[in-house]
Order: C-alpha cells, then structure tokens, then sequence
C-alpha cells in the first residue's frame, strides 16, 4: 500500500508501486500482492445466525423469573401450572423471534450483490479482471459512469469530474488534477486521487491503485463503523429496570410471606406453594408477550409505509428521539441539480422563490442566446448519443424542456462542427456549431474563467465593452455564498473558423446562470412538526456552508436573521476538547457544514452526553460510523450505501424524509400505549398480591388461588393490555414534547396512580370476601368464586382509569379503542369458559353462582373504578 500518495509525484508512485504506467504489472507480480494484501474486499461484519436471534429472546429477567417459578411449579408436582408458564415463554420468544428474523431477512434482500471488474493494464494489454482481484500498482481506466474500484493515484485526467458525496457528504461534482498536494490535505480536497466507491460523472482517467480493501478510506471508516459500540435501546433500559425492581420487590414479598408463614404453621410446604403463588401473582407474565407484541405491530405497520425496522426496540426509541441528524444532499434536498437563477446585464430571474417564473425567461431579448449556449454547449443534447452530460448539463436540458423550447429544431438550426471538451484546467467547455453561412462558438464555464475570455458584453439591445467585470465578479460571489453553483455563458459569431487556440477568445457575455439541488416539497411542513414536537433537527454536511444554509432557510430550519451562520468542521480540530462557548454554539447550531466523517460521530456524542436522544440520518459510507453510535440508525433504502444500511436500525424504502415523521408517531403512541398497560397489568397483579397477602395474615378465605393467579394473568390481564398496546396514541401526541432522556416507563406520579388503582381493586375484592364470609355464610369456595368473579371485573373496569385527568371519561384514547371492547367481550367469555368448561373448573376450583352472587361481585367491582375515578378528578393524582 501506499501512504499518502496524493503527497507524491507520479514517478515516485509508479517507482514504489514497481509498476508501469504502460504495461502495468505482470502477472506472476500481481498474484504475490494479491498473496500479501488480500483480496480487494471489505470485512463485514457476520450477520446474525437465526439460533443467536432465538437466544436472545430468552435473555430477559422477567423470562429468567418465569423459569424459576415454572421449575418450582414442577418440582411441587403442579404440572399444570409449570406447563403454562412454560407456554408464556415460549409464546414470548416465538414472537420475538419471527418478527427480528423477518427484519434480518427484509434487510438481505435489500443487498445487491453484484460482482463488478474493471478495466486493467496488465502484461502489457488492457483486460477486465473481478475488482476483488486488484492489487496496489495496477494501473486502471476508469470513464464517466464507472463506480472507482479501489483508491488509486490519477496518473492522466480528461476531462474529469467525479461524485464524492457517498465518501465525504458533499454535493458538489469535484474536479481532478494532477499536482502534488501538501502533506496532511484534508481527504475532501485530495483532487489527484481517486477513492474506491464514487463515481466517475463525467470524463476520463488513467491511475494507479495505491489502496485496497480496508486499507482505502471507506475501509478505515469502516473499521471506525465496527470499532463503536452500539448503545442499548431505552425501552430495552427501561423495561430491565423496572422488571429488576417488580424480581426485588417479588422476592421480598414472597420471603416475608413464607417466612410469617412458617412462623404461624407447621406446614412448610403450603407456605413455599403461597410464596410461588405470590411470586406468579406479582410478576406480570403478560408484560414481554404484550411489549413484543406491540412493538411487532408498530414494526408491521411502519413496513406498510416504506420503512424497514431491523429491530423491534428501534420502533420505540424512534418515539424518544429529541434531536434528529440528517445529511443534507438527497435527504433535505432531491439530489438533483436544478436552474434557479438566470442573470443577464439589464435583468435577472430568480427563481428561488417561485419556479413558476422561469416561463417568463422567454420574453427576454437575450432568452435565445441563453438557449442556444445551454442547449449546444451540452453533452446531454439528443445529438451527443455517445456522450453522459453531468448533472449541470442534465439540469439545463431539464430547463429548456420546461420552458417548452423546441430543443430538437435548435440542434437540427445549429449542427455541430467541432467540441471542446471540458478542460479541468481552463474550466471551460466549448462548441463550434454552423449557422447557416457563418459559424457561432457557444461557450460555458467557471465564471471567472468564462469573464477572462469576454471582451464584450451583449446587453440584449447592443453589444458593448465588458468593462464591469468586477461588478460581476462580486455577483458572481454573492450567489456563491448564498449556496448556488454558479456558471458562465458566452458565445460570438464568426465567418471562418479561426486556429483551435484562438477559438475561445474575444467572447461576448451572455449572462450567468445560478444552480441549486433544491428542497423536497414536503420537507419544510415536516420540519414545522419536528419543532412543533420539540425535536430539534441538525443538517450535518460536507457541503459548502452557503449552500447548507440556503436549504436550512428553505426548509425553515433556521429562521430570518437567528443562527443564519453555519458551523464549519475546518474550525474545529476537536469536538471533546471544546471550552464553555463552543459546547454552547455546537449544542445550540442546526446547521453543521465541511464535516468530515470523524466529526459527525464526534458531534452525534457530544448531542448523547447532553441528554440527547438522537437520531441519525445518513445514506454515504461517510456516515456508517454515527449511524452505528446514535441510539436510532436511519439508512436510504434506495441510494443508500451498504455500509450504511449495514450498521442502521431503519431502513427507509422510499428514502423519504417524512418518513420518520410516521415513524416517531407510531414511536411515541407506542410509548404511550406500553406506559399505559404497565400501569394497568401492574396495577391488576398489584391487587392479587396485596388481597393474598391480607387474607393470608388474616385468617381470611383465600380471594385467589395459584392457578386462579395464572389464569388471571394469562388470559383476562393479557387481552386487555394487548388492546391498550394497539391504540393509536392520544389526540395532539405530536404537539407534546420529548420526555426527558432519564425518565422511566413509569415515572412516581404514574407509580403513584399505579398503587392508588391496585389499592382500590384490593379494596373491592377484600370487601367481597368479607360481605360473602360473614353477612352472607358463604362456604369457602363460594367466597373464592365471588372474589375472584370481582377481581376479573374490577380489574376490566381498570383500564378505564388510564386516560389522562383532564380527557373526558366518556371520550378518550381508551374508549375510541374498538380493541378495548373486543377484549373486555373476550375476557369475559374466557371467565365464562372457566366455569362452564369441566376440565377448567376442575383445575381453577371455580363453580356456578347464583345470580345474585353475580350482581355483587358486579357491585363491588364497580366501587373500585368508582373509587378511583373520585381521587383521579378530584387532582390527587396528578399523572
């Protein structure tokens, strides 16, 4: 390999390289490189075998407790019991499973695996090899069209203009030259050098390879991609925390409760059997199933929508995001160049503002000279079949179609004699077309190389001295600042053809000509709803900082004169050394421009270590390594690189940026929605526990017994949570700010309501026992029936104590739910099956009651809803 080539002269290359810029190597010389560096490939990282992805579903506290009660179940000979807990696991990590591993699938078929070769000197004679089979020394053609196969040293250029932005974020095509550059030249300003994976736009180039594989500068931010950890997902931080806090508070219940026992009985065995009880009725077996579930369903619908979820937290995290890092080409804007101002000496259209003025453009006295230098002067005309016209020249024929020229009748009016072909040198492009007896030289180029050339200055009435050249020079700079890329058209008329050096001489300005690759249409509503969400959007880019703060103020991401200045990488050698000021400008800036691909995963954690939760956009090699670090990963699915889509979390189909507006939507109403039948499964198993707990201490019947506690918490707890899962999110969720990073699934104001509802549930319940123990004689298994008949209804009754204080009891994100009610009917049916079904009554110990035993577990059901909905209004509970 060689080390900063772009440092060495070309001799000295070829020399180190033992190579030949004619012959190239030999063969017997090529396979030992090919034996010392390896093939010209990429490490990957392995995908995820379908056994590791299994795994990992059974990687969860809740799931080892579960494992735990189930072993006790069976070694106490409750088959039964052990059986269905089993079954929770196995439904849990089914879902899991399925819907991760469809995800890994979605994202394999996304990968085109195309072999590519390239055009080599080799023993002396030019031969298509694999691209994997490129050693350092190989001497390459490359031409317009052409995907770079490896770095290499430009040896000999015609012509040549290549697309970077894949590599370094910048929109700009970037010319090529020959001369040796300082040591230490930032990788964007390497003009000798050409870099595996961009594109040749237009042009030719003879080079030698100098890099390959991980050794080229996509392999080194390569390896930058797999050397950063990726973070854990907060739902996934979340929910650990607060099942260790349900395993610590679980234990410490049951242990208090069997040791009491063992204190007061003789019977250790009945004791540890209350413990596991316990131990079942506190845990939530339902929360895994219901939060996979959920989640999967939020995966399913987004995919509906064009975006891929590689992972089932990423849906929810999208939820959490409060800033959102996007490149700008392609992501903000269409990636595609386009004509938005023409400026001639006594007129000028802008069309910035509105592109519908173009077709005033017509009316122009100078409009045909414009026309025939942009249409002539072009190799995308319908007549240069042989030649790629780069973006410029695509823009332009877009243009004149748009304005309805008749292109055809002015290219057959004006055929071609000669060309001049772009010379990266003078920046100059040149025809020589015949016109009729005479000849007309139509020219385009670099305005200040196009001005040099001008002696004269066609005003659209005369032509006159161009003696105001550096009047347009400073317009010329003005829109440069302002972000577009600006061009230069002149022609002049001749009788006979003049030497070939002197044909671009003595021309006569037509005018200047202002592109731009504009905003998506939808982008500026999009980015209003990110504000309006509290999101902060930051355009972080490669590109020019005038054209980055062009498209901010387009889009509304910066507003009238407030932090219209963009922050440049060039001044910042590095983001973990800043003082107080420059924390404050980057923490504050949205617009971030020439940022290399160090400095985007730099700015990603210096927004992660200031209670940022972001979310990353990228489709370039350049920005593989934020997307790996940032805690939500978002990749173009159609120009998207691999090494982009590789390492995300999202993979958006369309590549549309509003995409993500869908996504952190169903994010945020998925959040809410798990936080809510959270508090809802908490609040029902919180009830089981403390109704146990209080007839175990008090000689009371047993309100609940272990596999009336599983039944419970399988069937009529899962259902309703599982419709609470599949809500659509309250009214104006998009108007609510971002939680804080730090905040949990239930923060102590909902913990506060989660105790106040379980309490009121309890209460019900233990009321039951009472009034049908000693007011009504009931036997034992009556008093059972008719607690464990109210707990299932208060607890359906539960659900509607969620929505929000101030929603409407009647009218909510609840009682909208038309899931909600088909779970209440099914939940009911199933309590119904375990009384009339022999082989569940039989296990559940559950008999027919009268009707009036019916009607008031039904009553004093109803008081727990009725009691809790007292606090809730009254503004005790404040959730």
């Amino acid at each position: 390999m060689i080390e900063e080539a772009y440092t060495l002269s070309i001799e000295e290359v070829i020399k180190r390289s033992d190579s030949n810029a004619s012959s190239g190597l030999n063969s017997r010389l090529a396979a030992e490189k090919l034996r010392q560096y390896g093939q010209n490939l990429l490490t990957r990282n392995k995908p995820k075998s379908p056994w590791h992805i299994l795994l990992e579903q059974f990687l969860s506290p809740i799931v080892y407790i579960l494992v735990g009660a189930m072993i006790l179940a069976f070694l106490f000979s409750e088959a039964i019991e052990g059986l269905a807990i089993l079954l929770v696991i196995i439904i849990n990590a089914a879902i899991g499973f399925i819907m991760e591993y469809q995800a890994m699938r979605s994202f394999s078929a996304l990968r085109k695996m195309v072999q590519t070769v390239s055009l080599v000197r080799r023993d002396g004679k030019e031969k298509r090899i694999k691209s994997n089979l490129l050693v350092p020394g190989d001497i390459i053609l490359v031409q317009a069209g052409d995907v770079v196969p490896a770095d290499a040293r430009i040896l000999e250029q015609k012509g040549l203009l290549l697309k970077e932005s894949m590599l370094t974020g910048e929109s700009a095509e970037v010319q090529k030259s020959l001369e040796v550059l300082p040591n230490k030249t930032r990788l964007t300003e390497q003009t000798n050098m050409l870099f595996n994976g961009t594109i040749v736009s237009r042009g030719s180039a003879l080079a030698i390879v100098t890099a390959t594989g991980d050794h080229t500068a996509i392999g080194q931010i390569s390896r930058m991609t797999q050397a950063e950890e990726k973070k854990r997902a907060p739902l996934q931080e979340r929910l650990t925390t607060l099942t260790n806090w349900l395993i610590l508070i679980t234990i410490a219940l049951a242990a208090i409760i069997v040791i009491s026992g063992l204190i007061t009985s003789n019977d250790p065995v009945v004791m540890l059997k209350t413990g596991i009880a316990l131990a079942v009725a506190a845990i939530p077996e339902g929360l895994p199933v219901v939060a996979t579930i959920t989640l999967a369903r939020g995966m399913l619908k987004l995919s509906r929508q064009q975006v891929v979820i590689k992972k089932l937290e990423s849906v929810q995290t999208l939820g959490e995001t409060n800033i959102i890092c996007t490149d700008k080409t392609g992501t903000l804007t269409e990636n595609k160049m386009k004509v938005r101002l023409v400026e001639f000496e006594e007129s000028k259209l802008d069309f910035r503002q509105n592109p519908e003025q173009a077709e005033t453009l017509k009316k122009d006295n100078l409009s045909q000279d414009f026309f025939k230098v942009a249409i002539l002067c072009n190799n995308s005309n319908p007549k240069k079949t042989n030649t790629h016209g780069d973006a410029i020249e695509e823009a332009l024929m877009d243009f004149v179609e748009k304005v309805k020229v008749n292109t055809k009748e002015i290219v057959d009016d004006f055929p071609e004699v000669l060309e001049l072909p772009f010379d990266v040198e003078k920046k100059i492009m040149a025809t020589v077309n015949k016109n009729e007896e005479s000849f007309i030289i139509n020219v385009k180029g670099a305005p200040e190389s196009v001005f040099d050339r001008c002696s004269h200055l066609n005003t659209g009435t005369e032509i006159k001295s161009f003696s105001n050249k550096e009047e347009w020079l400073q317009k010329v700079e003005k829109y440069a600042s302002e972000g577009l890329k600006m061009l230069a058209f002149a022609n002049k008329s001749i009788d006979t053809l003049p030497e070939k050096k002197d044909l671009i001489n003595d021309l006569v300005l037509v005018g200047i000509v202002g592109f731009l690759d504009p905003p998506r249409e939808d982008i500026k509503r999009t980015i209003q709803i990110y504000d309006d969400a509290g999101i902060s959007v930051k355009m972080i880019t490669g590109d020019h900082p005038g054209t980055a703060i062009n498209i901010a103020k387009a889009i509304g991401l910066v507003k009238g004169n407030d932090n219209n200045k963009a922050i440049l990488g060039t001044e910042y050698a590095d983001f973990n050394d800043l003082n107080s000021n420059q924390k404050k400008d980057l923490l504050e800036a949205n617009v971030f421009a020439r940022m290399l691909p160090g400095q985007k995963l730099e700015l990603v954690q210096l927004f992660q270590k200031n209670e940022g939760v972001v979310g990353m956009l990228g489709d370039g090699v350049n920005d593989a390594p934020a997307l790996k670090t940032a805690d939500i990963g978002i990749a173009m699915g159609v120009r998207g690189t691999e090494a982009a889509k590789e390492v995300a979390d999202v993979i958006l189909l369309d590549d549309k940026f509003t995409a993500i507006r869908l996504a952190i939507h169903q994010g945020r109403a998925i959040f809410e929605n798990i936080r809510y039948f959270v508090i809802f499964l908490i609040s029902c198993n919180l009830a089981e526990v403390i109704s146990v707990s209080i007839a175990s201490f008090s000689n009371l019947p047993m309100p609940l017994l272990p596999m009336q506690i599983l039944y419970l918490n399988l069937v009529t707890d899962v259902f309703p949570a599982l419709a609470l899962g599949m809500g659509k999110g309250s009214k104006g969720i998009m108007k609510n700010k971002p939680r804080p990073p730090g905040e949990g699934i239930l923060t102590k104001q909902h913990w506060i309501a989660t105790i106040s509802y379980g309490l009121s549930v309890t209460l019900s319940v233990i009321g039951m026992v009472i009034y049908a123990d000693h007011f009504m004689a009931a036997s034992l298994i009556q008093t059972n029936n008719m607690a464990f008949n109210t707990l299932v209804l208060a607890q359906l009754f539960n659900i509607f104590n969620l929505p929000k204080r101030r929603t409407s009891f009647f009218k909510n994100e609840v009682t909208s739910n038309k899931w909600v009610w088909l779970a209440l009917i099914v939940s009911l049916f199933i309590t119904y099956l375990g009384y009339s079904n022999e082989f569940l009554s039989d296990i559940l110990n559950l008999e027919y009651l009268s009707v009036e035993q019916v009607f008031l577990s039904f009553l004093f059901a109803m008081s727990s809803l009725l009691i809790s909905q007292i606090i809730k209004r009254s503004g005790l509970l404040k959730e």
